[in-house]
């Protein structure tokens, strides 16, 4: 069965992003400060040998992605292809404009989340699907899909900005694990699974 999972770069006090949207040269430093090249199709981060291969790991088990019609909009969706190199399932409300509907880089679905997961989970085969988007994986989880919580945890306070899970209607969840551990340089990488109600 494939799995489902999200994943995020995350301050110590729980923020994805700044209340500005930004805050990435504080979040993704760990992308450059270490001795391991890595490619991430066209872009080379240079990270420590145990971060390398988390990122190989999650690459490889990685089949296709599900985001949101904002984060594809933001990164101008990739130049074309996301650095990952594998489909993405975008959730919007209408095709943007110069865009075919489906593509070998983009699915764009308009009919909700549980169509765009049936989808990526399809284009995944038996690799699993990653959730990018804290709106996205709040609607994920939301929908009953979501089965693996991954956070890149970094040693930086934010002091305010954007969770993860923001909007989470149903508070608390608790999490198994962590399932994994990983200590990288400047980075903690963890995942907990995602407990099923019965």
């Amino acid at each position: 069965m494939t799995k489902v999972m999200t994943g995020a770069t995350m301050s110590l006090d729980g923020y994805i992003a700044d209340a500005s949207h930004g805050g990435f040269e504080h979040l993704f430093q760990w992308y450059g400060n270490g001795d391991v090249e890595t490619q991430m199709a066209g872009m080379t981060v240079r990270t420590s040998a145990a971060s390398a291969e988390h990122l190989r790991e999650l690459h490889e088990r990685t089949g296709a992605l599900v985001v949101g019609r904002r984060l594809f909009d933001m990164t101008n969706g990739w130049g074309g292809r996301h650095p990952m190199d594998v489909p993405v399932v975008v959730v919007t409300h209408r095709v943007p404009e110069g865009w075919d509907r489906e593509s070998d880089s983009f699915v764009f679905v308009t009919d909700g989340i549980e169509s765009a997961i049936d989808r990526a989970k399809a284009l995944a085969g038996d690799k699993q699907v990653g959730v990018n988007g804290g709106t996205i994986a709040t609607q994920v989880y939301a929908a009953g899909l979501l089965d693996e919580v991954h956070v890149d945890l970094v040693p930086v306070l934010l002091g305010a900005g954007i969770p993860l899970f923001a909007d989470l209607k149903v508070a608390p969840v608790q999490l198994e694990g962590p399932t994994k551990i990983v200590q990288g340089n400047g980075v903690t990488h963890l995942a907990y699974r995602v407990r099923k109600s019965a």
